[in-house]
């Protein structure tokens, strides 16, 4: 019996190391995301250097991220033009892993997400910008300083405003 059971969890505990080992760490340098607007501008993340910014990984189809993203417009709304210790700003940079370019433009109107910086590959779970980042599971965020460092990862609710509030000058 042990001998079954030790075969089926090494697997899985081969794939969890994996798994954590493309994740990206607090401290890290956060990677390049350069995809199309849903109009089919390229929009850079590097574009935003010198800003505290929420990328936020989500899609159209997913219930929690919908639910989560009032919260987003709330934070967005209220810390857009605030000064930070590491950034000036607060900036969303949304990567939707929808593979409907139509499903992803209704959500954004409907839900209100009137920041400037959406882009997809449109290419579902096998987004490239969701797998640089070793996302999983959606909604996830990563939260970078205005160097480009990764200095919080799946701040989600009220957990967003109080790391946001710390980060003031």
């Amino acid at each position: 019996m042990k001998k079954i059971l030790l075969i089926l969890l090494v697997p899985l505990t081969i794939q969890f190391a994996a798994a954590q080992e493309i994740g990206l760490k607090i401290g890290d340098i956060a990677p390049e995301l350069a995809y199309n607007n849903p109009t089919g501008i390229e929009l850079k993340l590097s574009d935003l250097r010198g800003k505290l910014v929420l990328i936020d990984f989500w899609a159209s189809w997913c219930g929690p991220c919908r639910r989560e993203n009032p919260n987003l417009v709330d934070a967005y709304q209220k810390y857009t033009k605030t000064k930070f210790k590491n950034g000036n700003e607060f900036e969303v940079f949304s990567l939707s892993l929808d593979k409907n370019n139509n499903a992803w433009v209704k959500a954004i109107n409907k839900d209100q997400l009137f920041w400037e910086y959406h882009v997809s590959d449109l290419g579902g779970w096998q987004s490239e910008g969701s797998n640089k980042y070793g996302i999983r599971s959606i909604p996830s965020n990563v939260l970078i300083d205005g160097k480009g460092m990764i200095i919080a990862r799946d701040l989600k609710g009220p957990a967003l405003h109080r790391f946001l509030e710390d980060q003031k000058k």
